[in-house]
């Protein structure tokens, strides 16, 4: 089930460990883009939300558990996307990719945000990145 809350800059939604919840947030994040106006880099933000949501269920989520979505729109255009999710690991780009099927997510991330990083959360992490739009 998806829990959001909406208010004018912000929404949040919760996604179970399950591989629908990739699209689900990506539809969540377009949906969101549309309603506030800002639709000039949604496809930048939504490949971003794929690698985001899909490191978090491959490497971050622990079964019975999910991940939470935080999108943030400041009145200066300035969107910043979260993901939260409560499993251990470090987060950090690989020197290259490691083979064709996988181990560029987060350097597509990297390439495409404006910014990028990883908090701390108790338990587990949040990695988010941003975009000017």
């Amino acid at each position: 089930m998806n829990l959001e809350l909406q208010l004018p800059y912000f929404r949040e939604a919760f996604y179970r460990r399950e591989r629908r919840s990739v699209p689900r947030a990506r539809k969540f994040t377009a949906e969101a883009l549309a309603d506030w106006g800002r639709t000039a880099r949604t496809d930048d933000v939504l490949l971003c939300v794929s690698e985001l949501a899909t490191n978090a269920l491959l490497h971050g989520v622990p079964p019975g558990r999910g991940f939470r979505l935080h999108l943030y729109l400041e009145r200066d255009g300035l969107l910043r996307l979260e993901i939260h999710d409560s499993g251990p690991g470090e987060v950090r780009v690989p020197p290259e990719a490691v083979d064709s099927d996988g181990g560029r997510g987060l350097s597509i991330v990297a390439a495409i945000a404006d910014k990028w990083g990883v908090g701390e959360r108790s338990p587990g992490k949040t990695v988010w990145c941003e975009f000017t739009l």
